[in-house]
């Protein structure tokens, strides 16, 4: 029998133990490398992530501009191209932070949409919009929230831009950049109610000095913050937030081409002999009808007397209701009998009558009494009951007291004021109207929502339509959406300082009106008219006056006589004859061009000047057209808070020597 010769292959079960023996040493070794394996892939992939992805990634690309997201903010970037230069940065709230996933197929379509949802939080929508004009591109941003509870907010970036336009402010900036404001509804208000609120003129209207203008749709519950030289936030109060972003070469461009439209193609002027006429605010005795009448006499004399007899004198809402209860005697029934205790516009000739109403009622009136009497309770308006029953007038305060508000949404109410208005006009031989309390909610100011046909600004806008029924020779305390009307808008009180809530801010306030389009103002009066405040300083007060010279009306609240020495007395006289001679005319000259193109009358540095940083923020200098350049130049004199003035224009050059020459006649 052969030896068996080994075959040298491990018997299986020796084959299987020695495995077994071979792999126990090594199971936490594969286990850590697995570990280590899993991590070092997952570090790779943060880190291609982090370093290797760009942070930030293309979202919309137009002809000229591109919108792109900022993944590390969270922040919508608009660029232009080629080349790639910021225009602005939108830092998106109430959303997480992340990038955005490629758009949806439904969305894309031929690549002038993008869409994105957050699930749970919000949507969001970006579309090209036709071209408004050859070298403009704009945007359509849409938000729409997805809960109830969510508030979207967009900021816009004030780094780098400087920005125009919105709202007036109770302390008016040019540019807004250092203004601050708190997160408010975007809606007209008194300043008197609401110092820190939104002033009478504003627009849904932004304008920034990298040519980006921005456009809140009408149907959006608009508030709005400004945060001093951060950002400025639009916000949806709870709503859709929906805007067009547009862009031009630059700030110029983008206005004539965006901001000239905001109310439409048809434009119509105010009666411009205003702008011939210097307005004497009426401050004399009140009180009976007679004491008026006696004062107002009074004021015509003084003013013959001076040799500034033609002009307006400007009757407040208590002197006007005052003077409506004189008895009132017709022309012929004047010339063939006396009538001592008779009202007659003839006492105050060659000088014009303006009266002053408002939308309000004192709940002690007799009128308003009336009108509850004979169960007119529709003529105000009214908090509506759940539970049916009757309505009950909401009631605000109006000059200190407890009063009612016309009802604008009611035929019956508007029709009745509007004759009562036209009525009280005839009687007192008035030319103008003055409407003051225009702006603001009731409904808001109350903590109530207001119906839909009264949310935001709709009461300014429908009584300034309802008011050009009147004429031409109207003044309204109110601009929204009404830049188109022929109304004069009175401009806000100022304090009677050297600070931008008072001389500082008179220019930054005509530069903010005639950008929104409100060309046709009249700049509160020369030294300021808040309540408690007299022009004492003589300085303040010349150079108040040498400015409204260059404005489109003259306004007097403390007559010069009773302000300052007999030299000021002459150079009122001086600058009244200056702006007559001077500057209405060419004011009447660039009107047409309003008409036709929508261009504003008064102009900022950057208008000429469109690339220049440095014309951005100046705030102490306007145009009037193309003619009249640095027309006031205002700069702080150390800290003592006073001024020096300073131009290029012939005619303030006369002023300020005639001044100089009075003053070397009186050392």
């Amino acid at each position: 029998m052969p030896i068996a010769r080994p075959t040298g292959r491990i018997p299986e079960a020796a084959w299987t133990s020695g495995i077994r023996e071979l792999t126990e040493p090594w199971k936490g070794a594969l286990g850590c490398l697995g570990v280590a394996v899993f991590f070092a892939m997952t570090i790779g992939i943060i880190s291609w992530q982090a370093l290797e992805q760009p942070p930030e990634e293309w979202m919309l690309r137009g002809q000229a501009s591109g919108m792109l997201w900022d993944r590390r903010r969270g922040a919508l970037l608009l660029r232009a191209l080629p080349m790639g230069r910021p225009l602005v940065s939108i830092t998106v709230g109430s959303v997480p932070a992340s990038e955005p996933p490629p758009p949806r197929d439904r969305c894309w379509q031929d690549g002038t949409e993008f869409c994105y949802a957050w699930e749970e939080e919000a949507e969001l929508r970006i579309s090209l919009q036709p071209t408004p004009a050859p070298g403009t591109e704009c945007y359509s941003v849409r938000w729409n929230p997805l809960r109830p509870d969510v508030v979207l907010k967009d900021c816009f970036s004030m780094v780098n831009v400087s920005w125009y336009g919105g709202a007036s402010l109770c302390a008016q900036r040019w540019p807004l950049n250092s203004a601050e404001s708190p997160e408010q509804p975007f809606v007209s208000g008194d300043f008197s109610k609401n110092p820190t609120g939104y002033g009478p003129v504003l627009e849904r209207y932004f304008l920034g000095s990298t040519g980006v203008t921005v456009t809140v749709a009408p149907d959006v519950s608009l508030v709005l913050s400004l945060e001093s030289h951060w950002h400025f936030c639009l916000g949806g109060a709870g709503g859709p937030l929906h805007y067009i972003l547009c862009i031009s070469p630059n700030i110029t461009t983008a206005h004539r081409h965006v901001g000239t439209q905001l109310a439409g193609q048809t434009r119509a002027l105010p009666d411009t002999t205003l702008l011939w006429s210097p307005i004497w605010q009426y401050d004399g005795p009140v009180g009976s009808a007679a004491k008026i009448k006696r004062g107002l006499r009074s004021l015509a004399r003084r003013l013959k007397r001076h040799r500034m007899q033609e002009g307006v004198l400007a009757l407040g809402e208590h002197g006007t209701a005052a003077l409506a209860t004189m008895d009132h005697v017709p022309v012929e029934r004047r010339k063939r009998h006396g009538a001592p205790h008779a009202w007659d516009p003839a006492m105050i000739f060659p000088l014009r009558l303006s009266i002053t109403l408002s939308p309000y009622a004192s709940i002690a009136a007799p009128l308003f009494l009336h009108l509850l009497r004979d169960g007119e309770t529709g003529y105000w308006l009214s908090l509506q009951p759940r539970y049916g029953g009757c309505s009950i007038p909401l009631l605000t305060t109006w000059k200190g007291q407890l009063c009612a508000r016309l009802n604008i949404t009611n035929e019956a109410a508007l029709s009745w004021y509007l004759s009562r208005a036209r009525g009280l006009r005839h009687k007192l031989g008035a030319t103008y109207v003055i409407f003051e309390g225009a702006e603001g909610n009731a409904f808001l100011e109350q903590a109530v929502s207001p119906p839909a046909e009264l949310a935001g600004d709709q009461y300014a806008e429908m009584l300034a339509a309802a008011l050009v029924k009147l004429g031409n020779a109207t003044v309204i305390s109110v601009g929204a959406r009404s830049s188109h009307l022929p109304l004069f808008v009175q401009m806000s009180p100022l304090h009677s300082d050297w600070s931008h809530a008072g001389l500082k801010g008179l220019i930054p306030s005509a530069l903010h009106y005639s950008l929104l389009g409100y060309n046709f103002f009249i700049p509160d009066t020369v030294g300021g008219s808040l309540a408690g405040d007299t022009p004492g300083d003589p300085e303040l007060y010349v150079r108040w006056l040498q400015i409204v010279t260059f404005l489109p009306v003259m306004a007097f609240g403390t007559p010069p006589w009773l302000c300052c020495d007999s030299w000021v007395l002459n150079l009122t006289r001086q600058c009244i004859q200056r702006h007559r001679d001077f500057v209405v005319p060419v004011i009447i000259k660039y009107s047409k061009e309003w008409l036709s193109s929508g261009y504003p009358i008064f102009r900022p540095a950057w208008w000429l000047s469109p690339t220049d940083p440095t014309a951005f923020t100046v705030e102490d200098e306007f145009l009037i057209g193309d003619e009249v350049g640095n027309v006031e130049t205002i700069s702080l004199k150390g800290n003592l808070g006073k001024y020096r003035a300073s131009c290029s224009c012939p005619l303030l050059h006369a002023l300020f020597k005639y001044k100089a020459q009075i003053e070397g006649a009186q050392n």
